[in-house]
């Protein structure tokens, strides 16, 4: 007898033997079913090698109970102790499913399938699984037989008899016979149906690709034909049978019984889905595929097998289709439409799930499978050897001819064996369909444990996990792409590689237009044996990925180069690149969005280093204090105006990349930021950040012109006002800065010596600004100054107030509402904005006669500056809907209210509508489609401007560039028509509301 408070050495041994609840254990182990081996070291040893020991004793018990009487029960402890083969099968099963522990219990008998083995049975095939089932007669027979057999597969599985992929392969087996099965009894129970067709069940998926799950949906497609081919058949009552049968068939392995289910099966993947015929002719599965199919469906294709029903049949189902599937690389945007199929897989997942998603989520099982697929597709025309269904073989096809390292491979498959084996795993345990690794630390621990982790299984089976799913989540892309560098690099002697035809065909599948000339650019940055080349090596597949990703990887990849031919030898570039990994995407980004950013950026490539941090460091926009200050330091630096300018229009030049790269990668996103989902916050950004620049651009041209002439003090107090989009804020990439030039003479000094100087500095400014350089112009125009072109270029304070008392036109008034300081002067440029004021918010508003001259300014202004050829439809600025007619909208009321209403006030589009929208001018809906068209309109002047590297209003022609228009907008590759039927939309919505409040 035990001492009390003292543990017994039962007790002790069976917490040594990994028990997590010794006491139940022990009374287990006292109760009459196992009092003969209580003390039996034996026992407990096999129990402690278990995957869970609680679990299996909890089960041997159960299953000794439901024996029918004493002599059975002792022939089962028997046969345990006498026989190591079956404790270690039987013990080792019920220590890792619940469910055939379950099983076990209600068909006592069953165990004995697990005494013995012949070597045949070692690697079952589908006749031994047809022969285990052969005597089903209905489908509660049907599963009991199916979990005697797969009680077989899974006693082999835990003991390592047969490894995870032969495991996979059983199981794809099993359920081939079992759908033969199941069809045989639903041809019994119907067999006029059966005799009047051709059925064939073809697999696809896990179970066509031979690597099926414990539980998983089987994916199937049928083909039906008439019995009797000749010109009489009726092929309408021919399908009309064998969609019957294929009916009777699925829910003979779906319905739940009193003895469960098999598990579903999925006839989705067919033409048309769902709503297609459940059963076709070959002739019209064949028609459908070459004419309406999509990429997946042709991916899906790669594991169709014929499992069931006619073999002549599915062999001409496969005959017939195979060859479209290798045909299905030619395909537009193929490697575009396959990976955002993946990432679309990703964003359907959960956010409670994704960290515990084994299958689907970043670095999971899918990850690997797409891209062996992938490859497999893209190669498999030329190179038989890849045709294969099955993951693992395909990913040692892949690497024997040299289409993904060897190293790669190795690794890659290490992961995906791991990542099965805790699949299959988790769902013996309860054989659930589930792909989520459990919360639950004992789950855990018998999961670890089966996995052969025993020291400490939870925090191991953790850390091997994510090392694994790394792996996957570091390979799956850079496989595709690394065998190309290899194609051009020095390889160990021996080490496989892609022919120059394979490297073509890859590059083509990505997007490249011009594959050899990508060829040489990668030999030329890759090649040799230097720490460059290998940083090289290592960034170029992914970079690959990423230039494939926008609508011209061929720019994106020459202009990698360009940048690194001029930055190759400084010390900082590639360990940027290679350290931060939001620098190497950025550029990436940058260097295939367009014209603009990368000629920006070629002409000081040391740009690259505001890339590190994105938005939220190095691309975020700086304030326009901060510009002027740097301006103005850069001036006080120089020796004359010349050169002060030139490092101002230095400043200007990269403070425009650093814009256009974060308004580039808010449009595109990354993998550390994604896409900004408010359009508008772009628009803002980059209106804002180019307004500044502008505003600290002309502060520091006008301070170096002042000092080269005059020094510290200029005649006349000077002042820059700017107007329309420079005055609003809302200056694009491609806008001039509309400004007006206001002096007062400064005490004691001349009019005509005033005037004369002011004159001059405006000349010089305008000059020193588009002098031809490296850095792009910034073009002054003065256009709405009073009497326009024909008005002095330059007026004093008293000659504008003179002006607009007497003879300011309404266009003018109009004009100004935009008006406001940018540089010079502060005090007089404020004078300036107090002078206009009751002009552009005039007290009591405007007249009908105003507000008629107007209306017909803005008709005139749409009939005639609208360039001939141009669609109206589609011109940003001056077609329906477009900007001018938001702009005018706007105007017209801050005209008209602006006097009464302080938030009205305003030089800025969107902050004046919805000063409108809050004081109840225009209605919330209406204020909502006037700020989305504004916002498009905007954007896709910017978006052609980054794109082609010159201003434009309307999308380009060509191909490529209004598909690079397209990415920025956020329209996938192939998807140009759905940007413009969105603008048209939104134009034609915003039109709407012009015309109603513009013109009623």
């Amino acid at each position: 007898m035990t001492a009390p408070g003292r543990r017994s050495s039962t007790f002790t041994r069976l917490l040594r033997h990994g028990f997590t609840d010794p006491s139940a254990a022990e009374r287990l182990l006292d109760g009459a079913e196992l009092a003969s081996l209580r003390a039996d070291p034996v026992l407990l040893e096999a129990l402690g090698a278990t995957a869970d020991p609680d679990l299996a004793l909890h089960g041997l018990v159960r299953l000794l109970e439901a024996q029918p009487g004493p002599t059975a029960r002792q022939e089962l402890l028997d046969t345990l102790i006498a026989a190591k083969p079956l404790r270690d099968r039987l013990l080792g099963v019920l220590g890792a499913s619940e469910a055939l522990g379950d099983h076990l219990a209600r068909h006592a008998g069953d165990w004995q399938a697990l005494v013995t083995f012949e070597p045949r049975d070692l690697h079952r095939g589908v006749e031994e699984f047809e022969r285990g089932l052969a005597e089903a007669t209905d489908p509660v027979s049907l599963r009991v037989a199916y979990r005697r057999c797969l009680l077989s597969i899974a006693a082999r599985d835990v003991c390592g008899t047969i490894d995870v992929a032969e495991t996979a392969a059983e199981l794809a087996d099993l359920a081939t016979a079992t759908l033969r099965a199941a069809l045989a009894l639903a041809e019994a129970a119907a067999p006029e149906d059966a005799a009047r067709c051709r059925l064939a069940v073809i697999a696809m998926g896990k179970c066509g690709g031979h690597e099926l799950n414990y539980v998983s949906d089987v994916d199937v497609i049928f083909v039906g034909e008439p019995a009797d081919p000749g010109p009489d058949a009726d092929e309408t009552k021919a399908l009309r049978s064998a969609t019957s049968l294929a009916s009777h068939m699925m829910r003979i392995c779906s319905e739940t019984t009193v003895e469960g289910s098999i598990w579903p099966v999925d006839a989705n993947l067919r033409p048309e889905g769902r709503n297609g015929p459940l059963v076709r002719t070959l002739s019209s599965h064949v028609a459908y595929y070459q004419r309406w199919a999509k990429t997946w469906e042709f991916q899906a294709l790669l594991k169709a097998r014929p499992v069931a029903g006619d073999p002549g049949l599915g062999a001409e189902y496969v005959a017939a289709l195979q060859p479209l599937v290798w045909q299905a690389a030619d395909r537009e945007n193929f490697v575009p439409d396959v990976q955002k199929m993946r990432r679309r897989v990703v964003e359907t997942i959960p956010v409670a799930e994704v960290d515990r998603q084994l299958k689907l989520g970043p670095g999971g099982l899918r990850d690997v499978e797409f891209a062996v697929q992938l490859l497999q597709l893209v190669h498999g025309r030329a190179d038989t050897s890849l045709h294969s269904g099955t993951t693992l073989d395909a990913l040692e096809a892949l690497a024997a001819g040299g289409y993904v390292g060897r190293t790669d491979a190795a690794q890659l498959e290490e992961a995906y064996r791991f990542l099965r084996s805790m699949e299959h795993r988790i769902q013996l345990h309860r054989l659930r369909r589930t792909h989520l690794v459990p919360e639950d630390e004992a789950d855990l621990r018998r999961l670890g444990r089966s996995l052969g982790l025993r020291t400490d299984p939870v925090s191991g089976l953790l850390r091997a996990w994510k090392r694994h799913a790394s792996v996957v989540r570091r390979l799956h892309e850079k496989l595709f792409y690394r065998p190309l560098l290899d194609a051009v690099a020095q390889l160990a002697p021996g080490e496989a590689r892609l022919s120059p035809e394979a490297a073509r065909e890859r590059l083509v599948a990505l997007g490249y237009a011009d594959p050899a000339a990508a060829l040489r650019h990668l030999e030329a940055l890759a090649s040799g044996v230097t720490r460059k080349a290998a940083i090289q090596r290592t960034l170029l597949p992914v970079l690959l990925g990423w230039f494939a990703d926008s609508a011209d990887p061929d720019t994106g990849l020459l202009n990698f180069r360009k940048v690194s031919d001029a930055l190759g030898t400084t010390p900082w570039y590639l360990r940027l690149l290679r350290d931060e990994g939001a620098a190497a995407e950025n550029l990436a980004r940058v260097l295939s969005a367009g014209r603009l950013a990368p000629d920006l950026l070629m002409r000081a490539p040391e740009a690259v280093a505001l890339l590190g941090d994105g938005v939220a460091g190095g691309l975020r926009p700086r304030g326009r204090a901060a510009l002027e200050q740097e301006t103005l330091a850069a001036v006080r630096r120089a020796d004359d105006a010349v050169q002060a300018v030139t490092a101002v229009r230095g400043v200007r030049r990269r403070e425009l990349f650093r814009t256009a790269a974060a308004d580039i990668v808010g449009s595109y996103g990354t993998e550390a930021q994604p896409v900004e989902a408010d359009q508008g916050a772009l628009v803002d950004l980059v209106g804002g950040a180019v307004s500044d620049l502008t505003a600290a651009t002309l502060a520091g041209t006008l301070r170096a012109v002042v000092r080269d002439q005059w020094g510290d003090v200029l005649p006349t107090r000077f002042a820059i006002i700017g107007m329309g989009r420079f005055g609003g804020r809302e200056l694009g990439y491609g806008s001039d800065a509309d400004v007006l030039f206001v002096h007062e003479p400064r005490d004691g000094v001349d009019e005509r010596e005033a005037g004369d100087a002011a004159n001059k500095v405006v000349s010089e400014m305008r000059r020193l600004l588009q002098v031809p350089s490296a850095d792009p112009p910034l073009l002054i125009d003065a256009d709405l100054r009073p009497e326009g072109r024909s008005g002095p270029l330059v007026r004093t304070l008293k000659s504008y107030e003179a002006y607009y008392r007497r003879w300011s036109l309404g266009w003018e008034s109009h004009a100004l509402l935009r008006a406001g300081f940018v540089a010079g002067d502060e005090d007089l440029g404020r004078r300036f904005v107090e002078l206009v004021d009751p002009l552009r918010y005039p007290a009591g508003g405007l007249t009908e006669d105003a507000v008629r001259e107007i209306r017909r300014l803005k008709a005139r202004m749409e009939s005639e500056r609208l360039p001939r050829g141009a669609d109206p439809k589609l011109h940003a600025k001056l077609g329906p809907g477009g900007l001018s007619d938001v702009e005018w909208t706007v105007q017209l009321l801050q005209l008209r209210h602006g006097h009464e209403v302080a938030g009205l006030r305003t030089t800025g589009t969107r902050t004046a509508l919805a000063a409108a929208r809050d004081a109840g001018f225009v209605s919330a809906e209406h204020a909502e489609i006037l700020d989305e068209a504004w916002v498009l309109a905007t954007r896709v002047r910017n978006a052609v401007m980054l794109v082609r590297g010159r201003a434009q209003d309307t999308f380009p022609t060509d191909p490529r560039e209004l598909a690079a228009v397209g990415r920025y907008l956020g329209h996938g590759s192939g998807h140009a028509g759905d940007m413009l039927d969105e603008y048209r939309r939104t134009a034609r919505r915003a039109r709407t509301v012009v015309e109603e409040l513009f013109y009623a």
